[in-house]
């Protein structure tokens, strides 16, 4: 997932470029419309790479223009085309009307007004029965990557009205057909490029320009805070998050996985044991039974060498799988391949609700037992800020589409062409995997000051457990000290980000006013709650540069006065005066600066401000 230039950060206008783009779009003759009309045939085909021919038995389950309920993606002829949101919405109020087991429900408003929704399929009526598992099905994180609500349409269609209310015996479904309904509404033909359809696509980033599938731990914008509340009212048994791939070709169609994947190191052992062991030769099975080729995530280690090897893509809280990981919620990443064709993918989205539905109305129990598990636990180590492995883990077959190398005029370089064809021969390639490059200790507790609203908001969405203090308390606590933080040179989602490498710690007698909050690691969410309050954790708080004041200083000394004190505090200390010159000694571009060398007497006085890298959040010291 590339980050380009715009078109006229390169200099070329809008009017330029649309230009442009129709010519070099009527040169592969393909047909050119106005971006507000939606091309009548699927014209990104005439330069991606073919897409081999499929004919799964999944697509009976399309229905016929004839029946009343047919969806929009259904009665396109192409199957190439997925409703806005307007529509969507009115067809699934249209649906809760009609049919007793289907029930919409508004949870969120997104920044420009719109209401974002959910669709509760189940017989137990407005209050849902919390003996049944629970399967919610996310669609539309980014709203280009949409087909996971054409599947739920027609889905609970057939739950509604030709013979799959059967579904609902033992299990509860809650679809968000569209989380992100801004970007959504953001459509058009030209929204991704690397994609086969739909013909129109919504846009990847809200309308705050956030990609709501990095907000998992910060919970910035109102969509991510929105699921969290409908997160905490219906809690899931299973998450799905319905995403659609970018990069490479290859034959599989549905690809998908989860943290702790093939037996690898997880924070949820007994959830990842039930979704390797349980769910996955299940939902494959029944997958390869409709026509699909199933596969794991894939996340090339080099576009210009396919066969390279693969990585996990990451295991970073920010994404809903890093996320369900540390909070052990049962997290499934579905990355449908953008190269198939609409149809194809939406179909095995369909399947692959279905078949969920199926195992936990069958194996819900055993997922909850380890569910249970795995909330129990209590390292007392977590690691943290997983890297890339140079060393791979293990060697994975993987079945391949035909390439070869050509010389393009465009690039000046050797480049891809994907040739369509499936290769007969097995791939067998590296696999790479991911490890920490820090392990954070479990205190038994923070306390986050009251006047940090905004991170005990954040802790309280997250549903971690909070003890309020009722009136002033001043407590003996563990303070830590940043050591030379950094800030990051650019901003990332709408935040400048900082790091710190070290830091020292201070047991200090600190007081934390009326309201400031007590937050216990002793609970399920308690990892979470290290991984966010720890300010050398990547995906904390502090990270995501939420506590910037730390980083400046008040209150400074004029050279005519420290330069004097600096001298009576040498000839009053010879253990200061012997540490300065052994300094001077031994950093030269150190002796060299006469404002350093005052700058380090400074800090050395009662008169520095002892508040300057502080961090406000203090650890409970073990009593």
């Amino acid at each position: 997932m590339g980050c380009h230039p715009t078109p006229e950060a390169r200099g070329l206008g809008p009017m330029r470029t649309t230009a442009l783009l129709a010519t070099a779009l009527l040169a592969l003759g393909a047909p050119v419309m106005a971006q507000t009309t939606p091309p009548k045939a699927p014209w990104d085909e005439a330069f991606l790479p073919p897409a081999p021919h499929w004919q799964g038995a999944s697509q009976a389950l399309i229905r016929d223009k004839a029946d009343p309920w047919v969806t929009p993606f259904e009665a396109d002829a192409e199957h190439n085309v997925s409703p806005t949101y307007a529509d969507t919405r009115a067809w699934f109020q249209k649906l809760d009307k009609a049919s007793p087991l289907i029930r919409v429900e508004d949870f969120g408003v997104s920044p420009q007004g719109r209401e974002i929704f959910a669709v509760i399929a189940s017989k137990d009526g407005d209050k849902l029965d919390p003996k049944k598992p629970l399967l919610l099905v996310q669609a539309g994180i980014h709203p280009g990557e949409i087909d996971g609500k054409d599947a739920g349409m027609m889905l609970l269609r057939d739950m509604a009205f030709h013979d799959k209310d059967s579904l609902l015996d033992k299990v509860n479904l809650v679809l968000i057909p569209i989380l992100s309904v801004d970007g959504h509404e953001r459509a058009s033909a030209y929204s991704r490029p690397n994609q086969r359809g739909p013909r129109i696509q919504g846009w990847r980033n809200t309308a705050t320009n956030q990609n709501l599938n990095r907000d998992f731990m910060k919970l910035d914008q109102p969509e991510m805070r929105a699921l969290k509340r409908l997160q905490a009212k219906y809690k899931a048994d299973l998450y799905v998050d319905v995403h659609v791939t970018d990069g490479m070709d290859y034959q599989y169609d549905v690809t998908y996985g989860f943290n702790g994947e093939n037996g690898v190191w997880n924070r949820s052992p007994a959830i990842a044991k039930w979704l390797d062991g349980v769910l996955k030769p299940v939902m494959n099975k029944s997958l390869e039974a409709e026509g699909h080729i199933p596969g794991e995530l894939v996340f090339g280690v080099d576009e210009h060498n396919p066969k390279a090897g693969f990585s996990d893509g990451g295991l970073g809280e920010r994404f809903s799988s890093g996320w369900g990981a540390a909070a052990h919620v049962p997290t499934i990443l579905i990355e449908n391949h953008s190269l198939k064709p609409h149809a194809q993918r939406v179909l095995g989205t369909y399947v692959f609700i279905e078949t969920a539905l199926k195992l936990l109305a069958e194996k819900g129990g055993d997922l909850r037992q380890a569910i249970a598990a795995d909330s129990a636990l209590r390292p007392a180590e977590i690691p943290a800020n997983f890297v890339a492995d140079p060393k791979p883990a293990y060697t994975r077959a993987f079945k391949g589409i035909r390439y070869e190398y050509y010389d393009s005029p465009a690039s000046g370089r050797k480049e891809v062409r994907w040739l369509g064809e499936v290769d007969p021969e097995i791939w067998n390639v590296p696999f790479y995997g991911s490890k920490p490059s820090l392990t954070l200790k479990r205190p038994a507790a923070y306390y986050v000051p009251s006047h940090r609203p905004d991170i005990i908001e954040r802790l309280k969405l997250h549903g971690v457990a909070l003890e309020a203090l009722p009136a002033d308390k001043t407590l003996k606590v563990e303070m830590i000290r940043l050591v030379e933080p950094k800030i990051a040179p650019r901003a990332n989602e709408g935040h400048v980000q900082i790091s710190v490498d070290k830091v020292t710690t201070e047991t200090r007698d600190w007081t934390f006013p009326k309201g400031s909050v007590r937050v216990p690691t002793d609970q399920p969410l308690g990892d979470l709650v290290v991984l966010l309050l720890e300010p050398q954790s990547s995906e904390s708080l502090f990270a995501w540069g939420m506590v910037p004041e730390v980083l400046s200083r008040v209150e400074y000394i004029e050279p005519y006065a420290i330069a004097p004190l600096a001298e009576k505090m040498m000839a009053a200390d010879p253990a200061l005066k012997a540490e300065f010159e052994a300094k001077l000694a031994a950093e030269p571009k150190f002796a060299a600066d006469p404002a350093a060398r005052l700058a380090w007497f400074y800090k050395r006085t009662p008169f520095y401000d002892d508040h300057h890298l502080l961090y406000p959040i203090a650890r409970e010291i073990a009593r």
